[in-house]
């Protein structure tokens, strides 16, 4: 097996090969899916063995302290040989993950080979993939909390602990200095507590993530809002407690420790900073200085980690391993979310890199995990398949006739999309009557009826999918409606175009297909308009057929929504990709001829910028960066797809060329960029005329759909999602 390994003599770090520990009794072996990068305390390990040996002894004096002793007992040659020889050896690194049981030692009965567990310990919980784990210092984890928030379950024994020795009580102030990682779990702890919680930190990144997740008021510790906060929100009195979770060699927490703490107020020192306590300001408000230690009660006793011998829980409430169940517990209830915490999750082959990043400054983060490869059975390795539901024709099904002309059309919904991008085609074109307008409010229909010109406008849609001389419903509504809107029209034997997203949420989905399989009508239009781009279509003309396996690269210049937009509003309308990302994976997919089989997909902490990979029955994939923080003078939309020697490029819909034996460019002075819609609306008018076939497969629409949702199921856990094809 690989392990993540150090040389403290020269600071070399290396993924060693080394034998899978065996499994001793008192213990699991456990196979990692995740473990979490300490940014604190593995870094600061990290750094000293980087020092020189000066370096080194100035950083540890307690280590020095025993060298010296060691001298005077066991002589300068014997002591030096022994010091060299522990230096220039490999040391791990890592102290808290979660994997999946894989062997059970005698005497365990709490936990079974296939358990999912979390694991604590900077002897037995290392960046590994496989590791022994004594009895009292793993817990299984949760139903439905995801492995990767599982791995957070050190860290945050190491918060809690800290935070039990700062005894809370609601309605209580607190001053939290240092918001790193340890730092912002304890904000959220407290938070949970009904304690108001001030933060402190010089970065402000980090001081806006804190306050996100609880805080009520984060500042620079040298500026005046820290003080200020304070005062207001404790009359001047001070703060109950203050949590020491920042490190270094400033004496600075202490000091505004003590400058901010009521009289007989608490410090808790939960991080290693600098503690020269200044003496008359501690004693003046006789201030009750206290350490936590680790993860909590246990810690450091071998009797306890190793021969795993509990405390009584009635004169011992929290030890080392109940402190990790709690957090856990916390976690799958939501009330701590690790989840805006992580900066990035690497592989687990590119951890020395990663450290470097850390190390150099280059990756500025709050948590890292790394995923270890085949963590079958974890949940997360192979995260839960998302079932593309299979589309049934219900028996009842009569064969689609050719409507009368002109084609009568039903809006449900008139707001900006429909006026805009919809409503000019449909109303200038040749055998179209726009029949009926549905909104919810009555001016909306009016303005809606007189710009164009439908016949009448009403807020009572039973009525309108009632009337059988409208041919089709276009539902051009809020997102969270679409799907229930799809569903009536098709249960009332309409022919429905429905605006992207056509579900939210898989059950969603299910309902739409339910309604087809009922009531045997299954013509159903999503508007992915892309793939009807004159521009676009010719392009893949002129690339041609491919043989090979083709890479396809999606950027998707989004850019920042407006304050107040609806699309912000994601408790009810889902996320912001869920309800436009089917465009770009319906385009991938059209231009690779295929439906997606799998979905990977990452995201930085704190934004809603997305990096998603599809992959492809042939081999092929699709990239797609979804960003959100890219100028906004940059296109919106590029494409690069390239197979068999050959190179198509797509400019935002102004510019498109192919690259092979011959090279072809567009013009380059387009009339206007046209995304498709005037094309695919002629097509659905076509199909609904003419009882012709739907412009897009069924099929394919429930891929593209299931396909979008399957994106959140990737970021949750952190794997390729499986889409699995129902029978």
């Amino acid at each position: 097996m690989k392990q993540v390994v150090q040389n403290y003599k020269s600071g070399e770090l290396s993924v060693l090969d080394v034998p899978v520990p065996g499994c001793k009794p008192g213990g699991v072996l456990v196979r990692s899916s995740f473990s979490l990068i300490s940014t604190g305390t593995e870094l600061m390990k990290v750094s000293e063995a980087g020092m020189s040996m000066l370096g080194k002894a100035r950083s540890r004096p307690d280590q020095v302290a025993k060298v010296v002793q060691s001298v005077a007992v066991n002589g300068l040659p014997a002591t030096y040989r022994k010091v060299m020889g522990k230096l220039d050896s490999y040391t791990p690194l890592g102290y808290s993950l979660c994997g999946v049981v894989e062997q059970v030692g005698a005497g365990i009965d709490d936990v079974k080979v296939g358990d999912l567990v979390a694991c604590a310990g900077n002897e037995h919980a290392l960046h590994a993939e496989v590791n022994w784990v004594p009895r009292n210092l793993y817990v299984p984890v949760p139903d439905g909390l995801a492995p990767r928030h599982a791995a957070f379950g050190t860290v945050g024994s190491i918060a809690l602990q800290g935070v039990r020795q700062g005894e809370p009580q609601l309605g209580e102030v607190a001053l939290v200095i240092g918001l790193g990682l340890i730092g912002q779990l304890v904000v959220q702890l407290l938070a949970a507590a009904g304690v108001r919680v001030v933060g402190a930190d010089p970065d402000p990144v980090r001081c806006e993530l804190a306050e996100r997740l609880g805080a009520v008021a984060c500042g620079d510790p040298g500026s005046a809002a820290v003080e200020n906060a304070v005062a207001e929100l404790t009359g001047g009195h001070g703060v109950d407690q203050v949590y020491l979770a920042a490190g270094g060699g400033s004496n600075q927490p202490v000091e505004l420790a003590a400058r901010l703490a009521r009289d007989r107020g608490r410090v808790v020192d939960i991080g290693k900073c600098r503690l020269d306590l200044p003496w008359n300001a501690y004693y003046e408000k006789e201030l009750d200085v206290r350490f936590s230690r680790s993860y909590g009660p246990g810690r450091y006793d071998p009797e306890y980690e190793l021969d795993g011998r509990d405390y009584p829980i009635g004169y011992v409430r929290w030890t080392e391993r109940r402190n990790l169940a709690c957090f856990l517990d916390l976690a799958a209830r939501g009330r701590v979310d690790v989840e805006p915490l992580i900066s990035r999750i690497a592989d687990f082959e590119d951890a020395v890199e990663t450290y470097r990043q850390l190390k150099d400054g280059e990756l500025k983060a709050v948590a890292v995990l790394f995923r270890y490869p085949g963590e079958a059975g974890a949940g997360e390795a192979q995260a839960p398949a998302v079932a593309v539901p299979a589309v049934r024709r219900g028996p009842a099904a009569a064969p689609a006739r050719p409507s009368r002309s002109p084609v009568r059309l039903a809006f449900v919904g008139a707001g900006n999309y429909a006026t805009s991008m919809l409503l000019p085609h449909l109303a200038r074109r040749e055998g179209v009557e726009l029949s009926a307008v549905v909104t919810t409010t009555a001016l909306s229909a009016a303005n809606a009826q007189r710009k164009f010109g439908f016949a009448r406008a009403t807020t009572d849609l039973d009525a309108v999918l009632g009337d059988a001389s409208v041919d089709a419903v276009f539902v051009v509504t809020r997102h969270s409606s679409h799907a229930e809107l799809t569903r009536r029209a098709l249960l009332a034997g309409k022919t429905v175009f429905v605006e992207k997203p056509l579900a939210l949420t898989e059950d969603e989905l299910a309902g739409v297909l339910a309604a087809v399989e009922e009531s045997g009508n299954d013509r159903l239009q999503v508007g992915f308009n892309r793939r009807f781009a004159p521009l676009l279509r010719e392009a893949k003309a002129r690339f041609g057929a491919r043989t090979g396996p083709a890479s396809l690269r999606y950027l998707v210049n989004a850019g920042r929504l407006q304050h107040g937009s609806w699309y912000l509003q994601q408790g009810t309308e889902g996320s912001r990709f869920a309800g436009e990302g089917g465009h770009f994976v319906d385009t991938a997919s059209w231009l690779l001829g295929a439906d997606p089989v799998s979905v990977y997909a990452v995201a930085p902490s704190g934004n809603e910028d997305l990096q998603i990979v599809l992959r492809y029955p042939d081999g092929s994939t699709a990239t797609l960066s979804y960003v959100t923080a890219g100028a906004p003078g940059f296109p919106k939309e590029t494409l690069d797809l390239v197979a068999d020697g050959k190179v198509l490029k797509l400019d935002d819909f102004v510019r498109a060329s192919v690259y092979g034996s011959k090279r072809w460019v567009s013009s380059r002075l387009p009339k206007a960029r046209d995304k498709g819609q005037s094309a695919e609306l002629a097509s659905f008018v076509n199909a609904v005329r003419t009882g012709g076939p739907m412009p897009v497969p069924l099929e394919s629409l429930v891929a593209t759909t299931a396909a979008t949702l399957a994106v959140q199921a990737a970021l949750v856990g952190g794997a390729p999602v499986t889409l699995a094809r129902s029978l």
